[in-house]
């Protein structure tokens, strides 16, 4: 737990910029950029970011007994297992050979969960937690955030031999920046970032929540030992575009896994903002506390002709939840009419509305 108490959550605890439906519009622009590109070059509607799944896999999620009040909050407040799916993926809006390497992510939706609902998930009973292998978002708030997409948006699907080149330079210069402890998030946004193991890494929300009462980060660690020992490993992805497809189906059909789900509580609004969200919040000053378990039994996570469409038919968003688990922030804001615009798209798109389930039986 913290040294210090908690930060209680209260609606002041949020900025509103004056431009933020402006900033808001941007974004949206930038989207459907992205969203009519590459359904046009596909034929088929894909996500306007993370378009690439490399496994999809289904598990059970128990909630932790005799947690203290702090972190008994929201879902977290009744002790239990749910059902639960996740996505792993890469974050770019296109569907990109491997040999460019950008970040992981790992999206996980917990099932029958109870609660008062967020505006727009009304009626489902889900819980989505969407999660990136690192601590920060790329950019402070929305309007940078709008910036970035805007340049990203017009590279979408185009010059792939460009990427991979520029790839694989910036990992160069990603290595060498941290052989000498540094680190550059905008180098590993473009494509500078090592071609980790997906299994092996720790996931982190980035952005800050509602914990119930209080405010909060999260993460997803691994800590059984079929994953854990692939931490830092790296993935020869040279001349195989699926590399990463391969290989967490190859460790998902032997091994399975486990991964702890930690909470990180907010002790200072200073040092821990709100409305800035490429800030670190210090692990120290709050560690990450589990929470909840989440477990994978051994399985196939990647069937070709079936595995896409349950890709098709799933649909994440930090917005599908509870209240008590509130996103906070610009950036968290500007998400929630986007990932709603993405998902409405691929739905229309490819004939295939999106609905939320209610238990993994009714998933393909």
């Amino acid at each position: 737990m913290p040294s210090n108490p908690p930060v209680r959550f209260d609606p002041s605890v949020e900025t509103i910029a004056s431009d933020e439906q402006e900033t808001l519009q941007g974004l949206k622009d930038s989207f459907q950029d992205i969203l009519e590109t590459t359904s046009q070059d596909y034929g088929h509607a894909v996500r306007s970011v993370h378009a690439k799944a490399h496994g999809i896999a289904r598990g059970t999620f128990t909630i932790a007994d005799n947690l203290p009040s702090e972190l008994a909050q929201g879902i977290f407040a009744t002790p239990g297992t749910h059902e639960a799916i996740i996505r792993i993926s890469t974050n770019a809006g296109d569907i990109l050979d491997d040999s460019i390497s950008l970040p992981r992510g790992l999206a996980l939706k917990i099932l029958d969960v109870d609660g008062v609902r967020l505006p727009g998930s009304e009626g489902d009973t889900t819980q989505d937690f969407i999660m990136v292998n690192g601590p920060a978002f790329a950019a402070p708030d929305a309007k940078s955030f709008a910036k970035n997409l805007k340049l990203l948006s017009k590279t979408t699907d185009r010059f792939e031999g460009v990427k991979k080149a520029m790839s694989a330079t910036f990992r160069v210069v990603e290595s060498a920046l941290e052989a000498v402890g540094a680190q550059s998030t905008t180098l590993s946004r473009l494509g500078g970032a090592k071609p980790v193991h997906p299994l092996g890494e720790t996931y982190y929300s980035q952005t800050p929540f509602r914990h119930g009462d209080y405010i909060a980060k999260v993460a997803l660690f691994p800590v059984s030992p079929g994953i854990t020992r692939l931490t830092g490993d790296t993935v020869n992805v040279s001349a195989r575009p699926d590399a990463l497809r391969e290989v967490v189906g190859e460790e998902m059909i032997e091994h399975g896994g486990t991964w702890e789900f930690r909470v990180q509580l907010s002790t200072d609004l200073d040092a821990m903002p709100i409305e800035d969200a490429s800030a670190v919040w210090d692990a120290e000053q709050s560690p990450f506390v589990t929470v909840a378990t989440l477990e994978i039994p051994p399985q196939l996570s990647w069937e070709h002709g079936v595995t896409d469409r349950t890709d098709d038919a799933l649909s994440y968003s930090i917005w599908h939840g509870i209240t008590a688990h509130q996103p906070l922030g610009g950036v968290n804001r500007a998400r929630k009419e986007t990932y709603k615009q993405s998902a409405d798209f691929r739905g229309q798109f490819n004939g295939c509305p999106m609905h939320e389930p209610a238990k993994l039986s009714e998933i393909a």
